[in-house]
């Protein structure tokens, strides 16, 4: 009895935390640059030992628990607005932003704009990086090729930095969209990318699988929920039934 409290139990928190994760997902459906959250499961064989008559017999059952949450580098779409500042990247590379502290954090959020010195920022989150550190462009009037190279009417002002981050890394995220990376973040041989202007990436959430999932989630918490109230009725009886046996 007490053992299928338990596992009840631990599916419901299952459970919620996955429908934690869907929300957030789906709360940042608009956020540029947007990576979705993901729960990883593990499961456990456990022995279940019984001695009856001094005869041993054992089962084996499942058991599973949330590790944790991970992060879902898969590539997005993009929305073109023509604006000079709104800047995508088609490949396994992002943006590189120094926050106030100086602290480099990574992104795929390349909605930029000038702050009041003439540098080229992501909003509060901080400046983003080239080469050569914090971008100083002073106006509106620059290009960057498909390299990442930013040219003005002066000539080459710098090249964007770009740290790699495979696909199937494991980033440690900050915010909704601010990212840092512990591996190797230089390119390697054969890596391609693009650094496209006048566009930026939109989130890899996909709506309908999340809600899909958020719906089928909601119903199995329901029906775990209702087994525990029908577990908490039977250990009610039982201990009624016990009490009038000693009584």
């Amino acid at each position: 009895m007490l053992r299928g409290f338990y596992n009840v139990g631990q599916a419901m928190i299952l459970k919620q935390r996955r429908l934690d994760a869907i929300s957030n997902n789906v709360d940042n459906i608009n956020t540029a640059g947007y990576r979705k959250d993901e729960l990883v499961i593990n499961t456990f064989m456990e022995e279940l030992i019984l001695v009856d008559a001094r005869r041993k017999t054992s089962g084996r059952f499942m058991q599973a628990y949330a590790d944790f949450t991970k992060t879902n580098l898969e590539q997005s779409n993009f929305e073109y607005t023509e604006s000079r500042f709104d800047v995508a990247i088609w490949g396994n590379v992002y943006f590189n932003i120094a926050n106030p502290n100086g602290n480099i954090y990574q992104t795929r959020n390349g909605q930029f704009e000038l702050d009041d010195e003439g540098y080229l920022t992501l909003g509060i989150s901080g400046r983003v990086q080239g080469q050569n550190g914090d971008i100083y462009l002073g106006n509106d009037d620059f290009e960057i090729d498909n390299n990442g190279v930013i040219r003005n009417e002066d000539g080459i002002v710098d090249t964007l930095a770009l740290t790699y981050i495979p696909p199937d890394a494991d980033v440690i995220k900050f915010g909704n969209n601010l990212f840092t990376y512990q591996g190797d973040e230089l390119l390697p041989e054969g890596e391609t990318f693009d650094i496209i202007q006048g566009g930026f990436e939109k989130s890899n959430v996909d709506a309908n699988k999340e809600m899909a999932m958020a719906m089928e989630t909601q119903r199995h918490y329901e029906a775990n929920s209702r087994m525990l109230r029908h577990f908490d009725t039977m250990n009610g009886r039982t201990a009624g039934m016990a009490a009038l046996v000693k009584g």
